[in-house]
C-alpha cells in the first residue's frame, strides 16, 4: 500500500478518530496526540490494512484502546472527559439553554459505566451502526443495543430529575 492509498483509506476517518478521542481525554492536544499515535501504527502496519473487512472500525478500536490505555496510565491522573463546542440556534437566549442541556447530557454521560459511555458515543454522537460499534467494543450487537438502552434510560431518568427538581 502506497502513500496516496493509505492517505484515501485514513484521512476520511481522521475527524471521528478525534472526535472519539476528545471524547475520551481531556483536551484537544491530548486528542491530536492520540490520534497522531494512532495513525502512526496505522502507517507502520498499513501493508496489513488491506485484510481488515473495515479499516474505519479497526482505526475507532485502536483510537478507542490507545486512549483507555492513556487514562490509565499514571501520567494521566487529571484526565477526565470534557465536551463543550455545541452551537444550536443564532438566538442566545436558546443558545445558552441548549448549550446547558447539551453540558448536562455529557456530565450525566461521565457518570456511566464505561461501556455506556462509549457505546452512546459512537451511536449516538458518531451515528455508527450496531454492528460497527460491536466490532470497535469487540461485542456483540444485542450486547451494543442492551448497553445503550441502558445508558439511554439513565440519561433520560438524571435529565428528568434535574429538570423536575423542586416541582410537584
Amino acid at each position: 500500500m502506497n502513500q496516496k492509498e493509505f492517505l484515501s483509506i485514513v484521512m476520511p476517518v481522521k475527524d471521528k478518530l478525534y472526535r472519539m478521542a476528545k471524547r475520551l481525554l481531556v483536551s484537544s492536544e491530548e486528542a491530536e496526540d492520540a490520534v497522531q499515535e494512532v495513525l502512526l501504527k496505522l502507517w507502520k502496519g498499513k501493508s496489513k490494512m488491506k485484510d481488515y473487512r473495515s479499516p474505519e472500525a479497526f482505526a475507532m478500536t485502536m483510537t478507542k484502546n490507545y486512549c483507555l490505555d492513556r487514562l490509565k496510565s499514571k501520567q494521566a491522573g487529571n484526565l477526565k472527559i470534557v465536551h463543550n463546542n455545541f452551537h444550536h440556534s443564532d438566538d442566545v437566549a436558546r443558545q445558552v439553554e441548549a448549550n446547558d442541556g447539551v453540558s448536562l447530557v455529557f456530565k450525566i454521560m461521565e457518570t456511566l459505566p464505561e461501556q455506556q459511555k462509549l457505546v452512546l458515543q459512537l451511536r449516538d454522537v458518531e451515528q455508527f451502526e450496531f454492528k460497527e460499534i460491536a466490532e470497535i467494543l469487540e461485542s456483540n450487537e444485542t450486547a451494543v443495543r442492551v448497553s445503550l438502552s441502558r445508558a439511554r434510560k439513565a440519561v433520560r431518568e438524571q435529565l428528568l430529575k434535574q429538570y423536575n427538581y423542586g416541582v410537584s
